[in-house]
């Protein structure tokens, strides 16, 4: 095994009397997919992965050097940030060497009290990880983490050392590992009669002014003929939505994880990107037809409308925290493969005070996720969605001790719990929307994770 070794960083953390060791190599031909893998059965349950739209950074993280979570409501953003820089502000690293990565998400709604699949599950959860491999600009590297009080961990840290070069070389031995689609064996609309009576409703009362847009969600449940592991579920998506962002992060017995077209904001060296993604419509059968569908999609003024909600958003935040920003006129459209959307870019260069979390914190949800007004629009989900999003449609992704990062609003998803995985999709509501064409929004929004894992609608 060929290793090149950059150097192990000792980082005194005063306030908690802790140590942070970080040890990295740089590892030839190594699949961050086949990485993820070898921990499955030693670090199930504490892994994460992340691929971003480009396909210029993978991040993988097995085992957990440290995990921050909260039940803090609105101050959970807040608490997060401190707990990181706290950890991080003495960490001093060479300009090439991959910094450690926090990763995680926070749930959509933490008012949220509905039961399901995401029960005892935190309203942020992030994870340092023990093992973390970062593929970037062609080079991999593959760090050891350990945060620990102990005053010698040197025993410690040579029995990571052996450990990092097992799972390198169980990654390097099974690389060429493919997976099968699972076999499903049922699907079940949950709720379906609640969602068309909550579109109604909710329609109704926009049409009597009480809310300008407001997003409402269903979910299927897939039941499996076998387990589905995290590598095979990942894999399905690397296959089938490579356009995609890609993430999994697991806790204990939940995979939560997809393939979303959608950025909430990336930050690098203080200058911050996001997206405006709402509105869309289904991609053609020819060129032609998937042409003129796109053109319908730029001229509707219902599509405009709603779209133009979240630019209006995106743009006050970037106002806020920007010393400058710019926001295009008009929309594009942005095509993945079994849909097509209206898609506005921002950028801007943040304050020298203004932060990646700072920013997901007004950002989310933005009305493309939650609707206008957002608290009005947060309180009609509450009352007629019958379910609980969890982490679908909430903030998700990574930042590192600089201030960098990039988090995605964690659509096309769903949670895997053992034989069963449960899927989400939702649609903006205004005043004249249709119960059934609502539906059928959704239905093309379940098809890529679908189909990702073994089954399809009926056309």
């Amino acid at each position: 095994m060929q290793h090149k070794w950059l150097k192990t960083t000792e980082v005194e953390v005063a306030s908690n009397k802790l140590s942070f060791y970080i040890e990295t190599i740089e590892v030839n031909q190594l699949s961050p997919l086949a990485f993820f893998a070898a921990g499955e059965k030693k670090y199930k349950g504490e892994r994460f992965f992340w691929q971003n739209r480009e396909k210029t950074l993978t991040i993988v993280g097995l085992g957990q050097a440290i995990t921050f979570e909260n039940r803090s409501g609105h101050q959970r953003f807040d608490e997060i940030e401190y707990q990181w820089k706290e950890l991080t502000k003495n960490i001093v690293m060479e300009e090439q060497e991959p910094q450690p990565i926090l990763f995680g998400g926070f749930t959509f709604d933490p008012e949220n009290k509905e039961s399901g699949e995401w029960d005892g599950f935190p309203q942020s959860y992030f994870t340092v990880a023990t093992f973390q491999l970062i593929k970037q600009h062609e080079k991999t590297y593959v760090s050891i983490h350990l945060i620990t009080d102990q005053q010698d961990s040197s025993n410690l840290f040579d029995e990571l050392r052996e450990e990092r070069d097992r799972l390198i070389h169980a990654a390097q031995v099974k690389e060429l590992k493919t997976y099968d689609k699972p076999e499903i064996l049922s699907v079940h609309e949950r709720n379906k009669e609640d969602y068309f009576q909550a579109v109604e409703s909710v329609t109704n009362l926009i049409r009597n002014q009480e809310a300008d847009k407001v997003v409402i969600a269903r979910s299927l449940e897939l039941e499996f003929k076998d387990s589905v592991s995290s590598p095979q579920a990942i894999y399905q998506i690397m296959n089938e939505q490579p356009e995609s962002f890609l993430f999994g992060l697991e806790r204990k017995n939940l995979l939560f994880f997809g393939a979303t077209p959608e950025r909430l904001v990336k930050v690098e060296n203080q200058y911050a990107y996001s997206a405006c993604v709402a509105g869309s419509i289904r991609r053609g059968t020819t060129a032609k037809e998937d042409k003129w569908l796109g053109e319908q999609l730029l001229s509707d003024s219902k599509n405009l409308i709603e779209h133009q909600y979240v630019v209006d958003m995106i743009e006050s935040t970037f106002k806020k925290l920007c010393a400058q920003y710019k926001v295009p006129k008009r929309p594009k459209l942005l095509k993945i493969r079994d849909i097509q959307h209206l898609y506005t870019p921002v950028e801007g260069k943040l304050y020298q005070d203004a932060s990646i979390l700072q920013l997901v914190k007004h950002l989310h949800p933005t009305p493309a996720l939650g609707g206008a007004p957002r608290s009005k629009a947060l309180q009609m989900i509450r009352e007629f969605e019958k379910m609980n999003r969890g982490l679908y449609a909430g903030p998700i992704g990574w930042m590192d001790a600089d201030g960098n990062g990039e988090f995605v609003v964690a659509i096309r998803s769903a949670a895997l719990i053992d034989n069963k995985a449960y899927l989400y999709a939702g649609g903006g509501i205004v005043a004249d929307s249709n119960p059934m064409t609502e539906y059928e929004e959704t239905l093309v929004k379940f098809r890529p994770m679908l189909r990702a894992l073994g089954g399809q609608f009926n056309e």
